[in-house]
């Protein structure tokens, strides 16, 4: 109750002027400087950002055939575009929380909207649902999809925030802000088009798209350039690997080396944004940034290199200052769930060898991270990013790819904070391991060991490197160590 309270006077405090997203100054030093390359990535300058369109649409829930309320469809083509965030109603700290919870769960992504009669058909279809093994919600609602009411008529469309950020729990309950779990079907496929792409691509074919996504043109041999030659048939198997339930090869990433969906819940007090730490987290400003970056706004410059053509440079659509504002504030307000991991003699005497082995050094309690980085095997850092970054001058072995070998690279990882392992299926910044027992098997070691999570292309097994601390453990104390760690 008390950091509500906190929360809740700091949304009065800062309710009187909504930071500015695309902010030129804020923008400045933002970024990591990219390994390899020496600089941090550009930006649309502020004044092409507010020349874009604003949209701000509500959407609504695509339900299961037959789970839909009475007139439901005939009120969607009734209702016409309605707002999603109306400031003039925003009257108190709580409604800002309020309306960020409508934007987490309505945001769509505006590039992928359809009115394809075949698409919308197919939303609306039981065999396919059937087909593609794809389980309503408790209340009858399909994960990862929305329609959208819109002066043309009603769109089909995508979840932005909530369809990678909502998990469903063992007891069917749905936890906001976590890594999600649901899947949708083909469908995310054929609205996303390429799904890594933030927007549109004219031009490319949907090869041409995922390289656009991923090519890191100033290192050389660039792995990336691969794709461009690929076969149909290989396309298909790179993309299967890498866009799979808990992983995404993210525009800037890639399908190679596809990154874990990062956990929301708790980034109040992250001091830094995704797993390589590509840009610092010093306010909502931060916040609203990044999801505007990589919802619609990257320009993909990085210094002389230029990834997007002239026709592909363009901001289709944003959304208004003060639904990122308000989308950041319910974030900060995230809670997990109750623990149902319950702290047992097992659990303390975990504990206490998590405090012996001096983990807390790198997984400080309360927040179980120091909130610093630690380098990827092979960088070293320039002497001056230790004046604007807090770097922990060692390395703990884990596979530097994602670090090094992509437009994410930054040459570090960030220490991730350890609670809420419990819910979450994908371990290690790649999702390569999903099971706690996993991590500490010594067996993970051995190029013939066959992780659970992502593997690699055309790969059947592969050694998972790296974060060896605990795999000379006896077998009870891992049990220990592992019963402690699923109550954080």
């Amino acid at each position: 109750m008390m950091r509500v309270a906190v929360l809740l006077s700091f949304c009065a405090a800062a309710a009187a002027q909504v930071p500015k997203t695309w902010d030129e100054k804020a923008l400045k030093d933002w970024a990591t400087p990219l390994a390899g390359l020496g600089v941090r990535p550009g930006h649309y300058a502020e004044a092409e950002y507010y020349k874009a369109p604003v949209d701000n649409l509500r959407t609504y829930p695509v339900y299961y055939p037959g789970r839909e309320p009475d007139g439901y469809w005939e009120m969607l083509a009734r209702v016409g575009p309605k707002p999603l965030i109306e400031r003039d109603k925003i009257k108190s700290e709580a409604d800002w929380v309020a309306a960020g919870k409508r934007v987490f769960e309505e945001l769509d992504i505006i590039m992928f909207r359809s009115y394809d009669p075949k698409l919308i058909a197919t939303a609306q279809s039981r065999e396919y649902y059937e087909k593609a093994k794809v389980r309503p919600r408790p209340d009858g609602t399909v994960p990862g999809l929305r329609w959208v009411p819109t002066d043309k008529g009603v769109a089909l469309s995508l979840d932005n925030c909530a369809g990678c950020h909502t998990r469903r729990l063992e007891d069917g309950s749905i936890l906001r802000g976590a890594p999600g779990n649901e899947s949708i079907g083909p469908l995310v496929g054929a609205l996303a088009i390429a799904g890594a792409s933030p927007i549109p691509l004219p031009g490319d074919s949907p090869g041409m798209m995922l390289w656009r996504g991923s090519t890191v043109p100033w290192i050389k041999d660039d792995l990336h350039e691969s794709i461009r030659t690929m076969t149909p048939e290989d396309l298909r198997e790179l993309g299967r690997g890498a866009f799979a339930t808990g992983i995404f090869p993210r525009w800037n990433g890639s399908p190679f080396h596809p990154n874990k969906i990062p956990d929301l819940i708790g980034i109040k007090d992250r001091k830094y944004i995704d797993h390589t730490a590509t840009q610092r987290h010093r306010g909502p400003g931060d916040i609203m940034r990044y999801a505007a970056l990589v919802s619609y706004a990257d320009v993909s410059d990085f210094g002389s290199h230029r990834i997007l053509t002239d026709a592909q440079r363009r901001i289709y659509g944003r959304s208004l200052d003060e639904g990122l504002y308000a989308l950041t504030m319910y974030l900060y307000s995230l809670e997990p769930p109750p623990n149902p991991n319950k702290f047992d003699t097992k659990a303390g005497a975990g504990q206490k060898m998590f405090r012996q082995a001096g983990c807390a050094g790198c997984h400080t309690p309360p927040l179980y991270t120091n909130n610093k980085l630690t380098l990827a095997t092979g960088f070293t850092p320039p002497k001056e990013h230790f004046k604007f970054l807090d770097i922990m001058p060692m390395s703990v072995g884990t596979d530097p790819q994602l670090a090094l070998q992509t437009r994410k690279g930054t040459g570090y990882y960030k220490v991730p904070s350890l609670k809420g392992l419990w819910y979450r299926s994908r371990l290690l910044h790649d999702g390569s391991l999903t099971r706690l027992e996993e991590l500490f098997n010594p067996d993970r070691l051995g190029d013939d060991f066959v992780p659970s999570g992502f593997i690699g292309f055309k790969l059947k097994a592969r050694a998972i490197r790296g974060h060896e601390f605990g795999l000379k453990l006896a077998p009870e104390e891992r049990e220990q160590l592992i019963a402690f760690l699923r109550t954080l």
